[in-house]
């Protein structure tokens, strides 16, 4: 870290840390994910729909989230499975890798981790103009945060490193 940090930014530092280690949760999440999910069967993702759903739907037939998820595996098939594996295991290797890098100041991970997380800021939004969900407009938002405490903290390096040179 920077000698260079005043309070003020020591705080958005700070953010800017918890942040990207939120980021590199998610991305072993994800890559564990991705494995787990090329290796189970479909019936066995099937019961654990049914496990999550079961109790709702006896509550409440019409419950939304419930139906959502039942619906949504009821068109789940073995194309949806690999891509769902590639998906997020390649996601999560690329958060993992970008976060490594942020969290050990290399200056190339700035401008590609602005770059990769905005690209799946456009994914995303995306996916959510034909599919709106909630978790995926949270996720959305929080990658905005990111990108522009990321962007903050590119500048803030780059404006002390040129300044210690000179």
């Amino acid at each position: 870290m920077l000698k260079f940090y005043s309070k003020k930014e020591r705080e958005i530092r700070t953010f800017f840390d918890v942040g990207v280690i939120l980021k590199g949760i998610d991305g072993i999440l994800e890559t564990i994910g991705g494995v787990l999910l090329y290796f189970v069967s479909r019936d066995f993702i099937g019961k654990i729909v049914l496990i999550l759903t079961q109790h709702e739907l006896i509550e409440d037939p019409k419950d939304f989230f419930a139906n959502l998820i039942t619906h949504s595996f009821s068109n789940f098939d073995q194309y949806s499975k690999i891509f769902g594996s590639i998906y997020l295991f390649s996601h999560g290797i690329i958060k993992i890798i970008l976060v490594a890098g942020l969290l050990k100041n290399k200056l190339w991970a700035y401008p590609s981790a602005i770059i990769v997380f905005s690209l799946f800021v456009f994914y995303q939004m995306y996916r959510l103009s034909y599919s709106f969900s909630i978790a995926l407009l949270a996720l959305t938002i929080f990658d905005i945060i990111i990108i522009g405490l990321t962007w903050h903290e590119y500048g803030y390096i780059l404006k002390n490193k040129n300044r210690s040179t000179d």
